[in-house]
């Protein structure tokens, strides 16, 4: 697979420096195991991937939790479902009043041994948020594979069962990506139109819609320079750069772990193996029982067009 790295990497960015306040989310990466391969996965999951974070590492995070400073914890992955110690994670998180998300690919629920993942959610008062890239089979089916349309409705009807949907108190977010090389369209508009759609066709229901810009890295990344369309939708990104954007961008305070503890400014920056702060080391989860690390450098490149071109973009959602 081709990768956008050297591309992106290969010159001084003209992004604007930010530098990073309190870390209010961790957002905790459980492993590159997924039951999907999709083709704007910019973690490049799988059903073959072997990356898990480790009882240690989980234990390591819940001992940054005890200190009382994090209020959310974001898993992420691959699915994070997947991960032995998801659920041990999960309640340690919630008995210490932390918020956690869970970025849900929705057909995981249908996978035999997690069929009581739903019930489990809504009883540890998990926010979900799951990934649905379009409201129409074609566009689903092209980004996630054969079938998963049909799978993530069922899906979702199943959550809708375990009572989320209807309240803000067991939210259930869908997550819009855009198909091709374009920016998301504006969020409000796209929800209306997702909330008809999911609710007359098929009777489901969700809180609220999230978009996000497709980064050029990693399998997506690959998907453009096979294409040839790779400068062209980074000229797209540096054309609706939008400075008013930069006080909402989630590195500022939202610190991300990948599965072997080490940190990094966005999910993206891992992705790329950018360290935390721009330093050549690896900073790890364990120094953040010393310090937070508020007023260090956030490493930026020119991946970061992404979040700041048009409407914004970050793990929720558009920032305008």
């Amino acid at each position: 697979m081709k990768d956008t790295r050297p591309l992106l990497l290969r010159s001084h960015t003209d992004f604007p420096r930010l530098r990073r306040r309190r870390t209010r989310i961790l957002q905790v990466n459980l492993g590159y195991l997924c039951n999907l391969s999709c083709v704007h996965c910019h973690v490049n999951a799988g059903p073959t991937r072997t990356e898990l974070m480790s009882r240690e590492m989980v234990d390591q995070v819940i001992a940054v939790l005890d200190q009382g400073e994090v209020r959310v914890l974001d898993l992420t992955g691959g699915a994070p479902e997947m991960n032995p110690h998801f659920r041990d994670l999960v309640r340690a998180a919630r008995a210490r009043g932390v918020t956690v998300i869970d970025r849900c690919n929705l057909t995981i629920v249908l996978e035999p041994g997690y069929e009581d993942l739903p019930a489990f959610l809504a009883e540890q008062g998990v926010q979900i948020v799951a990934s649905l890239p379009c409201y129409l089979e074609d566009n689903v089916n092209q980004q996630r594979g054969k079938g998963v349309y049909q799978g993530s409705i069922e899906a979702i009807r199943r959550l809708n069962a375990a009572g989320y949907g209807d309240s803000e108190a067991l939210p259930l977010d869908l997550v819009y990506n855009p198909v091709g090389a374009h920016l998301p369209p504006p969020q409000a508009a796209l929800e209306a139109d997702y909330k008809r759609e999911l609710g007359e066709r098929f009777g489901v229901r969700f809180n609220h819609l999230l978009t996000i810009t497709n980064m050029p890295i990693s399998r997506f990344g690959a998907v453009l320079l096979a294409q040839d369309r790779f400068n062209d939708y980074m000229q797209l990104l540096r054309d609706s750069h939008n400075d008013a954007n930069l006080d909402a961008v989630m590195c500022r305070d939202t610190l991300s772990v990948d599965y072997r503890g080490y940190l990094y400014d966005c999910d993206f920056n891992q992705m790329l193996d950018l360290p935390q702060g721009g330093g050549e080391r690896h900073p790890h989860l364990k120094e953040l029982l010393a310090a937070d690390k508020d007023g260090e450098g956030i490493y930026v490149a020119d991946h970061c067009f992404g979040c700041t071109a048009g409407a914004g973009s970050s793990c929720g959602g558009a920032l305008e």
